[in-house]
């Protein structure tokens, strides 16, 4: 068989002899060149070149080629060690990727920083995004620096590295963009927003005053969406980025919706109680089918995959918070993010 996939005997490389002769360039400056004439080069590109059925490649994830992304929790155990260290939250094996990736575009990790010490992060990515789990401290940038506290939200463009220092023992939910930028062979080459913080007594203050509308228990969540102001289009956190900070209050059910970004939410508080329903179908009372259950816990994380229906239950007598981070700046702009919600009062 040669490279292209034809039957030996049937492709002219393979015998030199009775191939056509490409005709010999007369122009000595392309030879000089190197500028290759169509019909000059053996090598014609043709090697790497597939030819499928449409009805046997239209689907490569129903047909498990693509692996589907999974539900998984991480818990918060994960950050608990007394070392100062980067927990990735990796499901690489998962999505079949040779880099780290909690899902195809996204990375997301626990950076514990001991008290008085500092850890650098690196990534090649357009955005990354810290959530200040618990303690304080800074970070460093180029020739900035960001304090921040519990609670805070940052968001930093494109950095070589961001150098973190802990007044006391403190952990940052980490998220990154970098395995897009791994899955397109690219790196950032501009920033496209300026580093942000957003801090947590505004952020409370926000959800405070969208918890507080007589109308709010009707809504289909409730949350402040965090946004930059470059986001014209997308009004989300960065321009691939999505975050919010939501409300699960007590004896809640907030309705399944769903959408085609990957969600990787943090649990910020709750106590034992709270849960996620996840599953493919909803009926005719828009409850979700043969549900898969994500039990909370306050400091740690789960994947919910893109297209899944999914609904909270806060069943623990306490309000719950959490903060997911998700691809849906990124779909938003491609027109792709398709979400769609259950009606509060009549089903689908």
């Amino acid at each position: 068989m040669s490279a292209s996939g034809g039957q030996q005997g049937t492709d002219s490389r393979q015998n030199p002899q009775s191939a056509p002769q490409p005709e010999q360039p007369s122009d000595s400056h392309s030879e000089q060149s190197g500028v290759l004439r169509v019909g000059e080069a053996e090598a014609d590109w043709t090697g790497d070149a597939q030819y499928f059925e449409y009805s046997r490649a239209a689907n490569p994830i129903g047909a498990g080629i693509t692996s589907q992304v999974p539900i998984r929790t991480f818990p918060a155990a994960l950050h608990r060690g007394t070392a100062t260290t980067v927990e990735v939250l990796d499901l690489s094996g998962d999505l079949n990727t040779p880099w780290p990736a909690t899902s195809p575009a996204l990375q997301a990790a626990f950076v514990v920083i001991q008290a008085g010490e500092s850890l650098s992060t690196a990534a090649r990515a357009t955005s990354q995004l810290f959530y200040v789990l618990s303690g304080s401290g800074r970070s460093e940038l180029d020739d900035q620096e960001i304090f921040w506290s519990k609670g805070d939200v940052i968001v930093v463009p494109m950095a070589a590295s961001v150098l973190h220092s802990a007044q006391g023992r403190a952990v940052l939910y980490w998220v990154t963009d970098e395995p897009l930028m791994q899955y397109l062979g690219v790196a950032p080459i501009s920033s496209r927003f300026s580093p942000t913080r957003f801090p947590a007594d505004r952020i409370r203050h926000e959800l405070d005053l969208i918890a507080s509308d007589p109308r709010a228990m009707d809504r289909n969540r409730l949350s402040v969406l965090l946004g930059t102001a470059p986001q014209t289009q997308t009004l989300t956190i960065t321009h691939v980025l999505w975050a919010m900070f939501g409300l699960l209050p007590t004896a809640a059910v907030q309705r399944p919706h769903r959408h085609q970004s990957v969600a990787l939410d943090l649990i910020v508080q709750c106590e034992p109680g709270c849960f996620t329903l996840v599953g493919s179908t909803v009926n005719a009372e828009g409850e979700i089918e043969r549900p898969t259950r994500v039990d909370w816990e306050s400091g740690g994380a789960f994947v919910t995959p893109p297209g899944l229906w999914h609904a909270h239950y806060n069943e623990s007598g306490s309000d719950a918070y959490l903060l997911p981070v998700q691809d849906a700046g990124l779909h938003t702009y491609l027109r792709s993010l398709d979400i769609r919600f259950v009606s509060p009062r009549s089903g689908r």
